[in-house]
């Protein structure tokens, strides 16, 4: 079989993946992008985009149904057939749009399953027929898939994972879901909010692990609040039944949580496996993920990883900066992966959203700092929006810069990139407490939350 030579070869389209293709394609590269069916990768197809989709949908049923406390009446109906064809139409304009993209910048797109044969050659098994591919530069980004617990009979319950239920033309009479993580939660919500009940069963003792205390209770006093149940430190045993028609999950101690339908939720498996990096001394850890230096470069020569399947932040903004850590490379430049601080954002109602240090990490790094915080019921824009649940955060360190911000509430995804970029800046805080910020506005509760810090310091 002959081999087509290329410049470049990108083994995944994923964020950081595509970026990178289309950058190098324009740049004059011959350039080849091996795709095994997401165009536009995962976020676009199977995760940010429909799930937010979903979210916003259970939103507008949500806010429909409590018109009469804004002094409107409305009736609210539910057609989950509909919910989920806005989520196809949304997913299908992004799709058509990064096929667009990928043409106009040159690149070549195969469709199909690859795995490397040869030290340098990958092979393509596309719906044509075989393709072999090489290159001196070759890029993994591979990505992850939904991890599914080897638990007595869970696979043959058919489980849910967030693919499938985010194509749902049914509502759920009874979503269990496995695993309090952020996936579980965002999608437990919308549910919830569409009408389902829904059990969140998580093995620890509480959800937002990475969160301070405080954080992670208000987060679940929201989702309580809105009728989900949880079941804490909960090791399942079994599962019985099929996941649409009905399941059981039997725990240790012999509680069962039963079900109309199952979700599973309980982390990413990278796709490394059986792709042949054992060929090319491609070094994986035991989870499989692939090992990085600072320039995501692989133990292998000319390959390098990016994204998650590199042990990246798992959030399409942190794979897009991967790629901007090859730019920097390929030019000369100092842009590293162990120098940048990774905002993130989860979008339940209300939102979380933090970047830098949380009072944790910094007690554990015996880091000084003094702490600001806020609740969201003193934000004048949050009352008029009806929208006070949750608070604003702040560390600030001894030379009274910003060491990391938290804030659960409205639009805090918004409100953290402002204190994002006076943090990038170093600035100290009091930039931001004395700023003329529009009234009335979420951020404007920056400057109450900085006009609140403590004179005294206090010792991490």
């Amino acid at each position: 079989m002959s081999i087509d030579a290329f410049d470049i070869v990108v083994f995944g389209g994923g964020k950081a993946g595509k970026s990178l293709a289309m950058d190098q394609a324009r740049a004059g590269k011959r350039v080849v992008m091996i795709e095994k069916g997401y165009i536009g990768g995962s976020c676009i197809n199977v995760a940010c985009i429909p799930s937010k989709t979903l979210i916003r949908s259970a939103e507008i049923h949500t806010l429909a149904g409590e018109a009469d406390a804004f002094g409107t009446g409305t009736i609210s109906t539910l057609d989950m057939s509909a919910v989920a064809a806005r989520t196809t139409h949304v997913v299908r304009d992004m799709v058509a749009l990064n096929r667009k993209a990928f043409d106009a910048s040159g690149l070549e797109l195969i469709l199909g399953r690859g795995r490397f044969v040869e030290p340098r050659v990958i092979e393509v098994t596309t719906a044509e027929g075989m393709r072999r591919v090489t290159a001196p530069e070759i890029y993994l980004n591979l990505g992850t898939t939904a991890h599914v617990p080897a638990i007595l009979g869970l696979a043959d319950s058919q489980p849910l994972t967030h693919v499938e239920a985010l194509a749902l033309e049914e509502l759920p009479e009874h979503l269990v879901v496995l695993g309090g993580g952020y996936i579980g939660l965002e999608l437990g919500q919308a549910f919830r909010r569409l009408g389902a009940r829904v059990t969140i069963v998580e093995r620890g003792s509480g959800i937002a692990k990475p969160e301070d205390d405080d954080v992670a209770q208000a987060l679940r006093d929201a989702l309580v609040e809105d009728g989900i149940s949880f079941v804490f430190d909960a090791r399942v045993e079994r599962v019985s039944g099929r996941s649409g028609q009905g399941v059981d999950v039997t725990l240790e101690g012999g509680t069962i949580v039963s079900g109309s339908h199952l979700l599973v939720a309980t982390g990413r498996t990278p796709q490394t496996e059986g792709i042949g990096l054992d060929i090319v001394g491609v070094d994986v850890d035991q989870r499989g993920f692939i090992r990085v230096d600072e320039a995501l470069r692989t133990s292998a020569d000319g390959i390098w990883a990016l994204g998650e399947v590199a042990g990246t932040a798992m959030f399409t903004h942190a794979s897009f900066d991967d790629y901007r850590v090859i730019r920097s490379v390929k030019s000369g430049g100092d842009h590293r992966a162990s120098r940048r601080g990774i905002p993130y954002c989860v979008f339940t109602d209300p939102e979380l959203a933090r970047i830098g240090l949380n009072e944790r990490q910094a007690s554990e790094a015996g880091i000084a700092f003094r702490v600001a915080k806020l609740s969201m019921a003193a934000i004048p824009r949050a009352r008029t929006l009806g929208a006070t649940r949750g608070f604003m955060k702040a560390l600030i360190g001894e030379d009274d810069r910003i060491l990391g911000f938290a804030m659960m509430g409205v639009q805090a995804g918004e409100v953290m990139t402002s204190v994002q970029i006076a943090m990038i800046a170093g600035l100290p805080y009091q930039t931001l407490r004395d700023a003329i910020i529009a009234h009335p506005t979420i951020a404007e509760g920056l400057n109450l939350l900085f006009a609140s810090v403590p004179g005294t310091k206090q010792a991490g």
